[in-house]
């Protein structure tokens, strides 16, 4: 008997490259857009129908910019903030969120979260304790730390479209990057990422950090070394040390969350169909709708 595979939805990261990907002119029967709740639905149909898993998850951000992480490294995600601790999203995107979640709900899909942490640690979590081979579905790279062929866990990388999907492996990181999944949080560490407010080792590009990586394993090893690397090397090393280790904290995600047992099956038809009905009539979700529940009759 096969072991079933695993499907993980980043699912702000897709249904914000929906409401992008789609005009706002597609609208529900009261004249509100539509578009990302439509593009979402479309994709969770391609992915499903593509890779057949017999286990899904749609995980959530119940923290977008959680507390601890800030407090280690101060400067995450501020410039997403618009104030206080709200997240700068467009008012016709905010406004169609509880429809997501209302919908994943009425097909059956489970949606899961964890108290002050993002979907980025649900995901890693889930992806450790699975029983069997697992995709998860992003656009973002720090999810490529969950990355090991040993392990059977790929990322499905949406950068270039849905349509155009990575399928990112440990080859694959080696052929980009010249690390694998194992390496990538401590590369990434050094990188830095300004979307997500990391500055990274001045100094310190993809090349360096990588060969760094590929000789002295990790960070650990890195820094044991630092007085025997390039002068710039090491005094950007030495001038970045108080910030290396909140930022490790920072990019690697938690893989030990308290989950609890979400039945992560996927349901052959729609858990509440009455409701899902008279959604898909509010929303005006037409061939968004027959195609998922298609998928979901056809997968596993």
């Amino acid at each position: 008997m096969t072991t079933p595979r695993t499907l993980l939805l980043d699912t702000a990261s897709l249904y914000f490259r929906a409401f992008h990907g789609l005009p706002e002119t597609l609208t529900g029967a009261d004249g509100r857009p539509v578009n990302a709740v439509r593009g979402l639905l479309d994709f969770l149909a391609r992915f499903i129908e593509e890779y057949a898993p017999q286990r899904v998850a749609c995980c959530w951000d119940d923290a977008w910019r959680p507390r601890w992480r800030v407090e280690l490294v101060p400067t995450y995600k501020a410039h997403r903030v618009a104030h206080g601790e709200v997240e700068l999203v467009p008012e016709a995107l905010t406004a169609q969120v509880p429809f997501i979640r209302g919908v994943l709900d009425a097909l059956g899909l489970p949606i899961v979260g964890a108290s002050d942490h993002e979907a980025d640690d649900v995901i890693a979590t889930l992806a450790t304790n699975a029983p069997g081979p697992v995709d998860v579905v992003t656009g973002d790279r720090d999810l490529f730390q969950l990355v090991s062929d040993a392990a059977g866990v790929r990322v499905l990388y949406v950068a270039r479209g849905v349509a155009k999907h990575e399928r990112v492996d440990d080859a694959w990181l080696a052929a980009k990057y010249g690390i694998t999944g194992a390496g990538y949080v401590d590369f990434a560490v050094m990188r830095g990422d300004p979307s997500d407010g990391l500055p990274g080792v001045k100094g310190i590009g993809e090349k360096t950090a990588a060969a760094l990586i590929g000789r002295y394993g990790d960070l650990d090893g890195i820094v044991a070394h630092a007085g025997g690397l390039s002068p710039a090397v090491s005094r950007a090393l030495t001038a970045s040390i108080d910030y290396l280790g909140p930022a490790r904290q920072v990019v690697g995600a938690v893989r030990d969350l308290n989950l609890g047992t979400p039945d992560l099956t996927l349901p052959s038809s729609p858990a509440h169909p009455e409701t899902f009905a008279e959604l898909r009539e509010l929303l005006n979700l037409g061939g968004a709708a027959d195609r998922i529940v298609a998928a979901m009759a056809t997968a596993g």
